[in-house]
């Protein structure tokens, strides 16, 4: 990979990300590589002027956080066909980011420049909420991108957390789901808010999406897994007169009207992330993130 300019975004309210930014922009220096450094408190208007006034869009997107500036940065960065290459700094291993290790011995631009990493193309989730009008006309009044999940919950102001609302999956109405609420995770965000709600874990590779239910209060609301092919519609149930609130990547967006609905398919460009040949592999993360038995074999002689 031929690095000419680096964008270089760092978990703002992080003093070690911050030190670990300053750390890489020199490193780059060292190598004849010119580098840019954002905090993450941006939002996306900012990062796009931001990117205006470089002479020449980033050959590459560097992430110093945890997987939330991961997927604010590549949130932000939806429009730009930029690869991304995330660390974790300050926090545990993450489920996006590469080991600190590699940045802090400078490995990274070799292996960069060796190429010596796959891409992975991780599919987005694109969610666009219609209204409407008079005559049956609909009409799009937001659209959003996510990487890890849509997600859709009670209003703050309501008495009861629970809310009653329906799905259509490619224009066939499927179930009213009752509970807390409902997520739409990609196979990325599996292992995220899906995964804390029981839902199942899916490898990033299958394209697919997982539909989940909060806290459902019937114990026929199971999780299911469909192609990312698919469209979902999401509607709040009309008789149950309340409104839900969408929310994507742990972000609130808006609040969803009783005759309000979204609309969401995958999206049309995937994230780019950078995966080291020599990085440890998605099952070594699982083991260590959900402290999971893995080889015991190799555990007893570590303790020997």
């Amino acid at each position: 990979m031929k690095l000419a300019l680096v964008l270089i975004i760092y978990r703002s309210n992080s003093s070690v990300a911050k030190e670990a930014s300053i750390f890489c922009e020199k490193a780059l220096k060292d190598r004849n590589i010119k580098s840019k450094s954002i905090g993450s408190d941006f939002d996306t208007k900012k990062i796009e002027q931001y990117l205006f006034n470089l002479p020449s869009l980033p050959d590459l997107l560097i992430v110093l956080g945890g997987d939330g500036t991961v997927l604010k940065s590549a949130n932000a960065l939806v429009h730009y066909d930029i690869p991304l290459l995330s660390f974790n700094i300050g926090g545990n291993l993450g489920f996006l980011t590469q080991e600190k290790d590699f940045l802090f011995d400078k490995s990274f631009i070799k292996i960069l420049e060796k190429e010596e990493f796959t891409i992975d193309l991780r599919n987005r989730l694109h969610c666009e909420v219609y209204s409407k009008e008079n005559l049956g006309v609909r009409k799009i009044i937001k659209s959003y991108d996510a990487l890890n999940d849509f997600y859709f919950k009670s209003v703050e102001e309501d008495i009861s957390p629970t809310n009653q609302i329906q799905i259509e999956i490619d224009n066939e109405k499927v179930n009213e789901y009752k509970g807390d609420g409902l997520i739409i995770s990609s196979s990325t965000g599996s292992t995220a808010y899906s995964m804390a709600a029981g839902g199942p874990i899916v490898h990033p590779s299958i394209n697919a999406f997982v539909i989940n239910p909060i806290c459902p209060m019937s114990l026929a609301s199971r999780p299911i897994i469909i192609p990312d092919t698919s469209k979902v519609i999401i509607r709040a149930v009309q008789k149950n007169k309340r409104e839900i609130k969408l929310w994507k990547d742990g972000s609130k967006c808006m609040t969803v009207k009783e005759n309000d609905y979204c609309e969401i398919n995958k999206g049309t460009k995937p994230c780019k992330m950078i995966k080291f040949n020599k990085s440890i592999s998605y099952y070594i993360t699982l083991i260590k993130k959900l402290d999971w038995k893995g080889n015991l074999s190799l555990k007893n002689n570590q303790l020997n």
